[in-house]
C-alpha cells in the first residue's frame, strides 16, 4: 500500500490544522498550506518511481477485485468487539 510517509508530514499537520482552526473561512484562510500541499503532491506525482508504486498497488488490487467480486476497502472485516 502506497504511504504517506513519501509526503511532508508537517505540510499535512499545517493544511489539516489551518482548515479546523478555520471552519468555513478555510478557502480564503488557508491559501498558502494549501499551495504548499498541492506543491508537495505533485512533486511526488511527477517521481516517475512512486508513479510506478502507485500504478502497481492499483493493478493489484483490480486483479483482486476480478478474482473475488471484494472491493479492496471491504476486504477488510471488521471484528466483533465481543465474542
Amino acid at each position: 500500500m502506497v504511504t504517506l510517509q513519501l509526503f511532508s508530514c508537517t505540510v499535512i499537520i499545517a493544511f489539516s490544522h489551518c482548515c479546523k482552526e478555520s471552519g468555513f473561512f478555510m478557502v480564503f484562510k488557508c491559501r498558502g498550506e494549501n499551495a504548499a500541499l498541492k506543491e508537495c503532491l505533485t512533486r511526488h506525482y511527477q517521481d516517475p518511481a512512486f508513479f510506478e508504486e502507485c500504478k502497481q498497488e492499483y493493478i493489484r488490487e483490480k486483479l483482486e477485485f476480478e478474482r473475488t467480486g471484494i472491493p479492496a476497502k471491504n476486504m477488510k472485516q471488521k471484528l466483533p468487539t465481543s465474542m
